[in-house]
C-alpha cells in the first residue's frame, strides 16, 4: 500500500470518527436525563498514548480532564481527582485539598503529551458531593497528539460507579 493510499486511509477512519463523536448520545438507558444526585463516584477513561501502525507505533497524546457543573443553581464541591494507569495503581491526587465548583463552573486537569506513565489504558476517578441533589456534572476526557503528519483527537465521557 503507497504513502497516498495510507493518508486517504486514515483521513478517511478519523472522518468516520468525528461523526461518531459528533452524535449526541442519550445521558441514561431509554435516553431519559439522569435523577438529580447528590453525589457520585465517576470513572472517566483517558488514553496517554494509542497505537498505530503495523508496528503499533505508540502515538502520545495530551489528556485534558474536564469537569462541568451543569446545574445551573446549585454549587458542587469536587473531593477527589485521581489519575490511574493501565494496570490499576494511582499514579497521582491531582487535589490537594477540595474544590467548590459554582452553578455553570468547569474546572480542567491537564496530563501533558510527555507523561506517558498512564499508558493507553489510564484513566481518571473524580468523587463530588453537593448539598443538596443537583444535576450531576459532564465529567469527560479529552485526548489530542500530533505526529509529523498524523494529527488525532477525540474525548470519552465519564461514567457513575459505586
Amino acid at each position: 500500500m503507497d504513502m497516498k493510499n495510507v493518508v486517504g486511509l486514515f483521513f478517511y477512519l478519523f472522518t468516520i470518527l468525528i461523526l461518531i463523536a459528533s452524535f449526541p448520545l442519550p445521558l441514561s438507558a431509554g435516553g431519559k436525563p439522569f435523577p438529580l444526585t447528590s453525589q457520585q463516584r465517576v470513572y472517566i477513561p483517558a488514553y496517554s498514548h494509542i497505537y498505530h501502525g503495523n508496528k503499533e507505533t505508540p502515538l502520545l497524546l495530551s489528556v485534558t480532564l474536564s469537569i462541568r457543573n451543569v446545574d445551573s443553581e446549585n454549587s458542587l464541591t469536587i473531593t477527589a481527582v485521581d489519575y490511574y494507569e493501565t494496570q490499576g495503581n494511582l499514579l497521582k491526587h491531582f487535589l490537594k485539598e477540595s474544590i467548590a465548583l459554582g452553578p455553570m463552573g468547569s474546572e480542567r486537569f491537564i496530563v501533558p503529551q510527555r507523561d506517558t506513565s498512564g499508558g493507553s489504558g489510564a484513566n481518571f476517578i473524580v468523587e463530588w458531593h453537593s448539598e443538596k441533589p443537583i444535576n450531576p456534572p459532564i465529567i469527560e476526557s479529552v485526548m489530542i497528539g500530533t505526529q509529523s503528519q498524523l494529527g488525532i483527537s477525540f474525548s470519552s465521557r465519564g461514567r457513575a460507579i459505586k
